[in-house]
C-alpha cells in the first residue's frame, strides 16, 4: 500500500481544513516545497496536492507553487483542486504530474469525463468520491448531490476508471479514524484501486487499511500534528 502525504494548498501556503470547512483552517507552513522534501526524505514516494483555491473559486492560484515541487524533488504527484475542463487536465499534465485528481466534473459532466479518459488514459486520472451521508458531495464539498456513492463508483469503473480517492467528509481532519465501513463497501461492489481519505489518526489507523488491502492512503492532519512517524509508517506497510 502507498502512503501519499498530503499538501493542501491556498495562497501559496500549506493548510488543513476541517471537515472541508475553509472557516476552520490552520496553517502550517509558507514553505510547501520545505513541506514536500521533508516528506520525501522520510521515504514517500507519492505526494497529494490539492490547490483549495481552485477548488472553492476555479482558478488555480497555486501552479507556480505546484511546479516548483514537482522540479525540485523525485516524488509522484497526484494533484486536484478546481478542475474543470480538458485544459485544466492538460495544464496540470504539462508539468508532469503523475496524475490528475477529478471531482465535480465527474459528477456534472460525465460526458466531458469521458473525452478526458479518451484523451488522456486512465492511468492519468483519479477520481475524487468525497461522501458526506453516503452521497456524493461537489464544488470543494459545499453542496451535496443525489448521487449513491456505491452506484456512481459502478459507473465510473464502467467508463474505464481505474483509481478513485474516497473521502468521509465528516472525518476529514478530525482525526477519529477511516471510514472502514463505506471503504469496504466501495471495495466489495467494485474493482478499482481506492485510496483512502480522512481521518487517518495513527500508524494503527494505516496498518488496518493495509491489512485490508487498499491500494493506497492519505494522511495530512496526523502528520502534521506529530500522530505518527512518517518514516516508521512507510516501513511498516512498504509504500
Amino acid at each position: 500500500m502507498i502512503i501519499l502525504p498530503a499538501v493542501d494548498l491556498k495562497e501559496g501556503k500549506v493548510v488543513r481544513l476541517k471537515q472541508g470547512d475553509f472557516n476552520q483552517k490552520t496553517v502550517y507552513s509558507s514553505n510547501p516545497l520545505e513541506i514536500a522534501k521533508q516528506f520525501e526524505k522520510a521515504g514517500a514516494k507519492w505526494l497529494h496536492i490539492v490547490d483549495l483555491d481552485g477548488a472553492s473559486q476555479n482558478t488555480n492560484r497555486n501552479l507556480d507553487v505546484i511546479k516548483n515541487i514537482r522540479e525540485n524533488t523525485s516524488l509522484s504527484i497526484q494533484c486536484g483542486g478546481g478542475i474543470r475542463t480538458q485544459d485544466d487536465v492538460k495544464r496540470l499534465i504539462d508539468l508532469n504530474i503523475d496524475r490528475v485528481i477529478i471531482g465535480t466534473l465527474a459528477v456534472k459532466n460525465p460526458e466531458l469525463l469521458e473525452k478526458i479518459i479518451e484523451n488522456f488514459g486512465s492511468e492519468k486520472i483519479l477520481i475524487s468520491i468525497d461522501a458526506r451521508n453516503d452521497k456524493v458531495a461537489t464544488s470543494g464539498w459545499r453542496k451535496e448531490s443525489e448521487l449513491e456513492v456505491i452506484d456512481f463508483a459502478k459507473r465510473l469503473e464502467e467508463m474505464g476508471i481505474k483509481y478513485i480517492l474516497y473521502t468521509d467528509i465528516k472525518r476529514d481532519g478530525m482525526l477519529s479514524g477511516p471510514d472502514i465501513k463505506g471503504l469496504e463497501e466501495l471495495k466489495d461492489n467494485t474493482s478499482l484501486k481506492i485510496i483512502a481519505s480522512g481521518g487517518i489518526s495513527s500508524l494503527q489507523d494505516i496498518e488496518k487499511l493495509n491489512e485490508l488491502n487498499f491500494y493506497g492512503v492519505i494522511t495530512g492532519q496526523a502528520l502534521y500534528t506529530n500522530q505518527f512517524d512518517l518514516k516508521e509508517a512507510i516501513k511498516k506497510v512498504g509504500g
